[in-house]
């Protein structure tokens, strides 16, 4: 398409630059400077303007041609110093609207360098932008350069005025080089690049800084608001150790320095905020404006005390929908975001979209079947484990909190084990068992001390049935001990009942757990061993593996958006006094009991197999598939993960195979050994210590660490987010909070158990004011985007210049078809039970691909929700 202009000396070569302005093609709001002779504004992209030469010439180039100037780089030939020749500076010329290769709201430029033989062949080109506002540079196109053909640049970065950077900024083309091959004329260009997105770890972080840096959680707490808005440090002591989060450099609390000021508009380094602007909008005014307008909105509209009397009025929000006083849907009406998520019928009637979970069965729901065949197949299906000793033993220190054994015992189980008894069950790897006790007993004395919160640590044990079907046996409710921590728990084990008070104690018992597995869920399965634990990762590969590096070009797409929905939740889910602290049991406790579970995380057990042997879910068997067994056959996220697990595998393994031929390579890859160093001695800094971290010295290693980052950002993301709405959106099937215990013999409460078991059960779960914030955040956290962009796919198809590389992409997308077949055919095989349920829910979350919106199925890339 482009070709050499003139002959062999001083020779034009054409280049295409693609680019998004700042506000979407909304030219006017970049105003353009004095450099390169231009002084109009351009009336809009397909208005006129007159150039200084006289003239009309289009918006677009009014405003972008004498502003946006190129350098190209030499990877030939040096300038005398070694380092790779800099060509002239050139400018964009022409605007090419009618381009067809352009993707939404981009624009074309063509732009002509100066080329002759002494030049030799690009690598890299220097590019200053002399506008006031910045823009998204998407890629850079040479084609036909002499004994070479074309040459692709994947920017995909924001780029400012040239005077808010103290280097260049440099981009690199689609090569792949492992440091010791890089050409000796970009050596110093790829070291300085690395070094620029490092900094030097001072200062307050600017809005056009592309820094990388780590810090400790210091930013979720507001003292100087409240002192009930004060929140520890996680991170950086044994007492209370988490992963790293991206450095901010922000100004300390008055009222204590070793906590960040809050701020509307946390940093992030620039190139991670949303270029694809559509995710943009979705989530950046969708979770804010529920913190701040929805929620106030809720509470004035219906107080802290709203109730719903009966589980129709649950249900009438998703079929009548809900009357709100005069002006408060007018309050929420004019986001864009919050219209597509609410549907609204009349004026003052709000309306929510049917969870699937009530779309077959209004009361599947509630039975005993669809409670156990969660654990294996809803929102949160990586934490049921195979009882392996009776009573169930606590791993919580003795001298501090006492016996913590269970007080379930052989005579509560054995009267529904169908004649076995619990050491034949034992042995038959048929008992099951979700356990919350530790993790919620350590912090129930301050939990149940909140206005708002009354709740147990739950045990519960299962058994699986000859149907493949696991029974729900026995429920332990646990309350600390009234004399103290050290004297253990006070424990009340609930049976299986039918009829009366005892019956609705059970449906109760139910809730009580599935409370604690919410929030377990939330904090722990999806926030923590997803978000929090993959932004180190993001951080080291942006520190010390440049954009020529395969293994950077192996994770990039991994990464996307993750600091960006990170830094969100930070101002607005889960900040003190935010979102999840409002609606969740463990209120200002929330985010400090997850750190308390990562004590325990180990990176090595996040990969599928050993996750599944570590909880006794599966028995290494090495004539089996993925070399492991199952001991339930029918375990929907486990059949279908190991089938994505697997896949993973293969493609990581074809791809770092391409550029590793030893372990000796490994081993002297410095950029990759400074990375895996950095992540595991300041990313997970407080687990630096623990032997379980991969030492990276061989192929394998490198395979299974790149595997485990890219399951845990992508599938196991998918499996716990894209569920939420589905089954959490009927909050009578995964309420948040309960507010009250069990009722004692006796009380008006206890009589209600049997005359009013949906009043007893409604007063006990999460009230309407915190359903309706609850329903809100978690349909925006399931939906996509889109502009997603899902496993096996690429947003830019000249992401690398490596054929083979290509095509062992092209072999994993394949592999991804077939596995999305698999499961398709899986989810109508009525003899699988677990795949559908009372409830009738196909498990889909982890169908590969998906489509825009509520779609229960899909996994992207990244955490990018």
């Amino acid at each position: 398409m482009f070709g050499i202009l003139g002959g062999n000396k001083g020779h034009k070569i054409k280049g295409t630059v693609v680019l998004m302005s700042k506000n979407v093609l909304d030219f006017n709001e970049i105003v353009s400077t004095t450099q390169g002779g231009l002084v109009g504004a351009a009336t809009g992209i397909f208005g006129a303007a007159t150039g200084i030469v006289g003239g009309v010439v289009d918006g677009a180039t009014a405003i972008f041609s004498r502003n946006i100037a190129i350098q190209l780089i030499s990877a030939t030939k040096t300038d005398g110093l070694g380092n790779g020749k800099v060509g002239k500076q050139t400018y964009l010329e022409k605007h090419l609207p009618s381009l067809p290769t352009l993707g939404d709201r981009q624009d074309a430029f063509s732009v002509y360098f100066e080329w002759d033989n002494d030049f030799g062949i690009p690598g890299a080109f220097y590019i200053k932008n002399f506008m006031q506002s910045e823009f998204f540079l998407v890629s850079v196109t040479l084609e036909d350069i002499p004994n070479h053909g074309t040459i692709h640049f994947v920017c995909n970065s924001w780029v400012y005025n040239a005077k808010s950077y103290k280097r260049d900024r440099i981009f690199f083309a689609n090569k792949t080089y492992l440091p010791n091959e890089t050409p000796t004329p970009l050596v110093k260009y790829r070291k300085e690049e690395l070094e620029n997105l490092r900094g030097d770890g001072k200062g307050e972080r600017k809005e056009y800084d592309r820094i990388y840096d780590y810090d400790v959680y210091n930013d979720l707490g507001n003292p100087d608001k409240s002192n009930d808005l004060a929140r520890p440090v996680l991170g950086g002591s044994s007492a209370y150790p988490y992963p790293r989060r991206g450095r901010t450099g922000r100004k300390p609390t008055t009222k204590d320095s070793k906590s960040e000021s809050p701020s509307s508009s946390t940093y992030i380094p620039r190139d991670e905020n949303f270029g694809h602007l559509k995710s943009s909008d979705f989530l950046t005014y969708g979770i804010k404006s529920i913190a701040q307008t929805v929620l106030p909105t809720f509470q004035s509209a219906f107080g802290l005390n709203a109730e719903f009397d009966r589980f129709d009025d649950v249900r009438g929000l998703f079929e009548g929908g809900i009357h709100l006083p005069t002006d408060a849907l007018s309050k929420i009406s004019p986001l864009p975001v919050l219209k597509e998520i609410f549907r609204t019928d009349g004026e003052q009637v709000l309306k929510f979209p049917p969870p699937h979970v009530i779309k077959v069965s209004k009361s599947a729901w509630m039975t005993d079947e669809e409670f156990g065949r969660e654990m294996l197949a809803g929102v949160n299906p990586c934490l049921i484990e195979c009882l392996q000793v009776f009573p169930p033993k606590s791993k919580l220190d003795p001298t501090v909190y006492g016996d913590q054994t269970s007080t379930i015992t052989k005579e509560h189980l054995e009267i529904n084990l169908g004649g076995l008894s619990v050491e034949q069950a034992l042995s038959g790897n048929r008992l099951f068992i979700l356990d919350h006790h530790d993790a919620f007993i350590a912090y129930l004395r301050k939990i149940n001390d909140l206005p708002t919160a009354k709740s147990y640590a739950t045990r519960t044990i299962l058994f699986l049935k000859d149907d493949g079907t696991l029974k729900p046996l026995a429920i332990e409710l646990s309350l600390p001990h009234p004399r103290g921590d050290e004297f253990g728990a006070v424990s009340r084990v609930v049976l299986p009942a039918d009829q009366g008070a005892e019956s609705t104690i059970w449906l109760i018992a139910k809730a009580y757990v599935v409370v604690n597995d919410s929030c377990y869920h939330q904090l722990m399965s999806h926030w923590l061993n997803t978000h929090a634990v993959i932004e180190p990762f993001v951080i080291a590969t942006n520190r010390h593996l440049s954009v020529l590096h395969p293994i950077y070009k192996l994770l990039l797409p991994h990464y996307r958006d993750t600091m960006n929905i990170n830094g969100l939740a930070r101002q607005s889910l889960i900040n003190a006094g935010g979102i999840i602290e409002q609606s969740f049991l463990p209120g200002p406790f929330a985010v400090e009991m997850s750190s308390a579970v990562y004590k325990g995380w180990v990176f090595t057990d996040q990969a599928l197999p050993a996750d599944l042997i570590k909880r006794g879910m599966a028995v290494e068997d090495p004539s089996s598939p993925y070399g492991l067994r199952l001991v339930i056959d029918d375990y929907p996220y486990a059949v279908d993960g190991l089938e994505i697990w697997s896949a993973i595998q293969t493609w990581v393994k074809d791809y770092v195979s391409l550029y590793y031929a030893t372990d000796d390579a490994v081993k002297k890859d410095s950029e990759l050994q400074a990375w895996w160093k950095e992540a595991v001695e300041k990313g997970h800094g407080d687990l630096k210590d623990k032997p379980w971290w991969p030492k990276l010295n061989t192929l394998q290693d490198l395979i299974h660490i790149c595997c485990i980052i890219i399951w845990t950002a992508s599938a196991l993301h998918a499996a716990v987010n894209f569920g939420q709405y589905p089954y959490g959106g009927f909050i009578l099937n995964r309420p948040t909070l309960t507010r009250r215990l069990l009722p004692e013999p006796g009380t008006k409460e206890y009589g209600e158990l049997t005359s009013n078991h949906q009043k007893a059960y409604l007063r006990t779960i999460t009230g309407k004011t915190e359903a309706l914030v609850d329903l809100t955040v978690i349909e925006i956290l399931s939906r996509h985007a889109s502009d997603e962009v899902y496993l096996g796919q690429r947003d830019n198809p000249n992401w690398t210049d490596d054929t083979k590389a290509i095509q062992a992409f092209k072999k994993f997308g394949n592999k991804l078809k077939e596995i999305e077949d698999k499961i398709s055919g899986r989810n109508k095989n009525s003899s699988l039970r677990n795949r559908n349920g009372p409830a009738q829910m196909p498990y889909t979350v982890l169908l590969p691909t998906s489509g825009e919106g509520l779609t229960f199925r899909g996994i992207p890339n990244s955490i990018s929700i």
